[in-house]
């Protein structure tokens, strides 16, 4: 009976130490996947930022480069836009001169507001005047 109360010790002591081995591994797994884990998930971070630091950058030169500028001619109680401006070329250019729109390259226009007129050149070679 002592030989098995020995043998039953030195099984259940080796059994011990057995469980201890199979933790102290699967704590050490489980430290290095939680390495891992982290090591992956800061350089995931990383990538991530200057991404968007470069996008901040990029939306910084855009909005500093944007300028929202409108201009306006205003004489004699008259207020004309640039876009006013266009349109009655265009008209002139349709109605009275009789040319297509899709022929329409190129538009310079000249105001002379002490004159109440506004002067254009169509297609470099086309001249002209209309009353504002």
């Amino acid at each position: 009976m002592a030989e098995v109360k020995k043998t039953t010790k030195a099984a259940a002591k080796k059994a011990s130490a057995a469980e201890e081995t199979k933790t102290t591994k699967a704590a050490a797994a489980k430290k290095t996947s939680v390495k891992k884990t982290t090591t992956a998930a800061k350089k995931e971070t990383i990538k991530e930022e200057p991404v968007k630091e470069v996008e901040k950058v990029e939306a910084a030169v855009t909005e500093k480069n944007e300028i929202k500028a409108t201009v306006n001619f205003q004489f004699n109680g008259k207020s004309y836009s640039p876009e006013d401006l266009m349109k009655i070329c265009k008209d002139v250019w349709k109605f009275d001169l009789n040319g297509k729109e899709e022929d329409l390259k190129s538009v310079e226009l000249y105001v002379k507001p002490e004159e109440n007129i506004t002067y254009y050149v169509i297609n470099g070679d086309v001249n002209g005047s209309f009353f504002i």
